[in-house]
């Protein structure tokens, strides 16, 4: 099998702290958090000025949004926590069974929330209320940032530099490329897929049609 090659990035921001953990899109801005610094900035897409700037010291891994809500992996054992994106108010969590440390992406959409978790590796569609497991696919590689585009999740791997398109009607991979850096958290602004370039300190987006080539 020829080895994946590396797509090009079509765009480049700054990111605004060191320890890159979740992105996601809302209300036309990417949010990206921080572990060391216990934070969430929205950063305007344009040319990277950071618009707000929250703080959250639980925050973990990735990040997304539900109901007008920031709902950001953290804690410990991991959970989501549910922030108001205007205040930085945590105004409730909601645990994530069995409780432990695989959770590493995640990506609400209209079906439910969709999650991907290591050792084993899989995604789940959860029931964003009841957080009970409604599908379950097993995955390759070792997870570390979600995100999803009509039918089809896509995640990153910290490790090694891929990043793989899933079907999550049949649980078939219909894309894997190779991106610049260290990829943890991912989000889709309705144009290009973005992830956070962890070694690099940057907010890089790609094309979902060079994954899926």
């Amino acid at each position: 099998m020829t080895a994946p090659t590396t797509i090009p990035v079509v765009r480049s921001l700054p990111s605004p702290g060191d320890y890159l953990c979740g992105l996601t899109w809302f209300d036309r801005l990417l949010w990206q958090s921080d572990q060391d610094a216990g934070r969430i900035w929205a950063v305007e897409p344009g040319f990277g000025e950071v618009v707000r700037e929250l703080e959250c010291d639980r925050v973990r891994a990735d990040l997304t949004h539900h109901d007008g809500l920031l709902c950001q992996v953290g804690g410990r054992p991991k959970r989501l926590v549910l922030v108001d994106p205007a205040t930085g108010g945590v105004v409730g969590t909601k645990a994530v069974t069995p409780s432990n440390g695989r959770l590493c992406g995640v990506e609400a959409t209209a079906e439910g929330v969709w999650m991907c978790l290591r050792a084993p590796a899989v995604l789940q569609l959860r029931d964003f209320e009841t957080m009970t497991v409604l599908r379950e696919i097993p995955v390759e590689g070792s997870p570390s940032g979600l995100t999803a585009v009509n039918r089809t999740a896509v995640y990153a791997e910290f490790d090694t530099g891929l990043v793989r398109a899933v079907d999550t009607r049949t649980g078939r991979i219909t894309g894997t490329a190779r991106v610049e850096g260290a990829p943890t958290g991912m989000a889709w602004d309705g144009y290009s897929l973005w992830y956070c370039d962890f070694r690099a300190r940057r907010l890089k987006a790609i094309r979902l049609d060079d994954v899926l080539r």
